[in-house]
């Protein structure tokens, strides 16, 4: 048996839901996950498939925009200086750009000014609007950000400078005085609010240019994606238009990040969530982002391969530094890894600001747990840094009980940051877990992944897949749907990667053969035993290479629900063949004593040794244990048949090994037993030492089987032994040889070696099976 990672939703209907509409040319798998996004007609399945840039709003529409367009136009008549001031985001990046280009083309004199992470932090700032006053500049817009700068509003306004505030985060309780604020979110007559930064910026160029800016769609995809706002109505049309734009763009920029983002062919969203979004948020999460704007606005192309060369160094540089401190906070928390808390919270000094989100999102990931990462000035004695959390786990509404503990705080239910002074750090650690104590049960902490359907393997075709991909661009709001595969046996099993941390498995039936690769599960290799039937869940793709195109599924979780069998039998270097298993969760039993070389087992394992002694199986605990490892043969059957039965596994690692088998040598049979005593009837005497050797050789059997005849002999007083010497007992009583306890023990040690060591697996998972389905059927009739 092996758990999953995550809860499994599976959301799929016990009858099949009807069909949209039977005259849409497509299958009922993909009628159903539109149904699920919420396409119940026609018209707007045809609409969702088929996005089309008419079903737009109106830029116009939305609060200040005709206040915003006339001042604007009349700076660019007057001349004056406007300054774009962005985010370092890859949505502020490129709604910087997009804004500048714009401007730019309407014949204006601007300039941009995204503030640096480090010295300034997020959005406008007093010292920054000072510096653009003294440059002449008397009109500042702001693009995916400024909704919360009420004190930069009004510095701006006693300088003389008009403010447009374009922006779509939450607005605050007040908002800032400036001279028009282009929101969704504040536009009562504005129909979508969910847009991004850059989806902002983007309406505001189609007002002031008047026409469409199709040109711009190359950058407004960028932020849309990057920025993880749902993929629906606007940002849906805006993705799927602007990917296609990007895809055939010759903008120098886009052309330079392709290339070091090894981008072939068509550009999707993956490749701007996973490839081209992170190089350019790279930029200011080490340093000011004005190259990531440059990159975007450059017409030049040596220029933009220069840029797009440092982007793509300081990205790598980039994960240089999370995955150094990723494995930092990790040994930080391994240390304590049998009392992890509620909610972690990590802290160091000399950790990289910019990158902590990243840290806690991988700290989540990989603990399941609330994260916050926090780095420390010990001159300024204050940590600051940024957390991630769980669906059960609200951030913000959490933290905000605390908010106390905090100088500065923002954020949302998933993400969050925060300064607090360093003293605090102790008292925020203890105040969260207790209000997750309070509020979390241990399910909580499992991520939950929403499966769409199971499906069968034969299912899984070409054509199928590219049909779901029209559901396609995927993300917040129209996840990529998720299927199950339930309880298939691989074919093939493999660590795959450099460091052998991927893993690779292959199903083959009904004539289907499907690969499926998990990346980064790879430490779950060992945890599968052989012929196991394995359920899994994943993304379905098209696997290309050398022009042959495969189906295959890319696992995001698995787990085998049927207990397990792992054949260690005959290791002889058991210490490195054995995974590492939970302490809490593991015993190892020991039928005997354990030997020397066995001493490692208690420092893995606790460890039960039974010497054989039947009250000890008894007292044995009768509560389920999830794995159970067998150190060496018992006496008996029943022996271990009892423990197995007591203790009911979900794993078993046989690890034993034998050096004297009984097995292995020839067991006497009644004939032999026959001749032997009517030898001694004849002769009248023998002597073990001189003439075994020679009888064994004479009769061609082993001289462990002439001394196991004479002592079973001994054993049931048919013959007396003298210093070796064998003589008949003159009044023997008439017995059996079975009732020698000599020759059941050896009787038994071979069943126990047939049975336990020298059985085929699938012989001796069969064996197992046997024992545990008569505990079920005991609990059965108890219950």
């Amino acid at each position: 048996m092996l758990r999953s990672k995550a809860k499994w939703n599976l959301t799929q209907e016990e009858e099949p839901t009807l069909p949209i509409d039977p005259s849409l040319s497509l299958t009922s798998l993909t009628q159903e996950l539109l149904k699920k996004r919420g396409i119940e007609t026609k018209e707007a399945a045809k609409l969702f498939l088929s996005p089309q840039l008419e079903q737009l709003h109106d830029p116009m529409l939305m609060n200040d925009m005709n206040k915003a367009v006339d001042r604007v136009k009349r700076a660019i008549e007057q001349e004056e200086y406007i300054w774009v001031f962005g985010d370092y985001d890859a949505d502020g990046v490129s709604s910087t750009a997009l804004m500048v280009e714009v401007l730019r083309e309407m014949g204006a004199y601007v300039d941009y000014y995204i503030p640096n992470r480090f010295t300034e932090g997020y959005g406008p700032n007093e010292e920054a609007f000072r510096n653009a006053h003294a440059e002449g500049i008397t009109l500042i817009i702001t693009v995916d950000t400024g909704i919360a700068a009420n004190h930069e509003a009004t510095v701006a306004k006693e300088l003389g400078i008009d403010l447009i505030i374009t922006d779509h985060h939450e607005a605050q309780t007040e908002l800032p005085d400036a001279f028009a604020i282009v929101h969704p979110k504040l536009s009562g007559t504005y129909p979508f609010q969910e847009l991004a930064g850059v989806g902002v910026a983007f309406k505001f160029a189609h007002a002031l240019l008047g026409d469409f800016p199709k040109h711009l769609l190359d950058l407004v995809v960028i932020g849309t994606i990057a920025d993880l706002v749902p993929l629906h109505d606007e940002n849906r049309i805006l993705a799927a238009h602007g990917l296609k734009a990007i895809s055939r763009s010759i903008r120098p920029g886009v052309q330079a990040l392709k290339k070091v983002c090894s981008i072939e062919g068509d550009i999707t969203e993956e490749d701007i969530g996973f490839a081209i979004g992170p190089r350019i948020n790279a930029v200011g999460r080490l340093q000011d982002a004005f190259p990531a704007v440059d990159l975007l606005l450059t017409e030049s192309d040596s220029e933009a391969e220069a840029l797009a060369n440092q982007i793509h160094a300081l990205n790598q540089e980039r994960q240089k530094i999370v995955a150094e401190i990723a494995e930092e906070a990790e040994t930080m928390l391994d240390a304590q890894a049998d009392e992890l808390p509620s909610v972690i919270v990590v802290a160091k000094e000399g950790w990289n600001q910019g990158v902590l989100g990243i840290v806690a999102s991988r700290l989540v990931n990989k603990y399941d747990r609330p994260t916050i990462v926090l780095t420390i000035d010990s001159d300024a004695q204050t940590a600051k840094g940024s957390a991630r959390s769980i669906d059960a786990f609200d951030m913000f509404t959490n933290c905000m009980e605390v908010r106390d503990q905090f100088t500065h705080f923002g954020g949302h239910a998933q993400a969050a940051g925060m300064t607090l002074p360093l003293e605090n750090v102790a008292t925020l650690r203890e105040s969260l877990n207790r209000l997750a104590e309070q509020k979390l049960a241990p399910e909580d902490f499992k991520q939950l992944l929403t499966i769409d359907r199971t499906v069968k393997l034969e299912d899984i075709t070409i054509s199928t897949i590219e049909e779901i991909s029209k559901l396609a661009p995927f993300g917040m709001g129209n996840p990529k749907p998720l299927f199950r595969i339930e309880e298939a046996i691989p074919a093939e099993l493999r660590q795959i990667g450099s460091k052998l941390n991927h893993l690779k498995m292959r199903f083959k039936a009904n004539g289907a053969d499907i690969d499926t690769i998990g990346f980064g599960m790879g430490d779950l290799y060992p945890r599968i035993a052989p012929q196991s039937p394995v359920s899994i869940v994943g993304e379905l793709s098209v696997n290309e290479w050398n022009g042959k195109r495969k189906p295959q599924v890319m696992m995001k979780d698995l787990r085998v629900d049927n207990w397990q069998l792992f054949d260690l039998r005959g290791n002889r270097h058991l210490e490195k063949a054995m995974p590492k298993l939970p302490f809490d969760h593991t015993v190892a039993i020991f039928f005997g004593e354990a030997t020397e070389n066995m001493a490692w087992v208690f420092d893995y394992y606790p460890v039960i040794e039974l010497n054989h002694d039947p009250e000890l199986i008894d007292d044995l605990p009768l509560d389920e244990v999830e794995h159970l490892v067998l150190m060496d043969l018992p006496l008996s059957m029943e022996q271990i048949s009892a423990v197995t039965q007591k203790m009911t596994p979900h794993n078993i690692y046989a690890c034993y090994r034998t050096d004297d088998a009984a097995f292995l040598k020839t067991l006497p049979t009644r004939d032999h037993f026959k001749w032997f005593y009517g030898m001694l009837m004849k002769r009248k005497k023998f002597h073990l030492e001189t003439e075994g050797p020679k009888l064994a050789d004479y009769k061609g059997w082993s001289k462990d089987s002439v001394e196991f005849i004479s002592h079973v002999f001994f054993e049931l007083e048919f013959v007396r032994i003298d210093n070796g010497l064998l003589t008949l007992n003159p009044n023997p009583s008439k017995k059996d040889l079975t009732e020698s306890a000599l020759y059941q023990q050896k009787h038994e040690q071979l069943k126990v070696e047939q049975t336990l060591y020298f059985s085929s697996y699938p012989q001796l998972k069969a064996w197992f099976t046997e024992q545990m389905d008569r505990v079920s059927d005991v609990k059965e009739e108890i219950s």
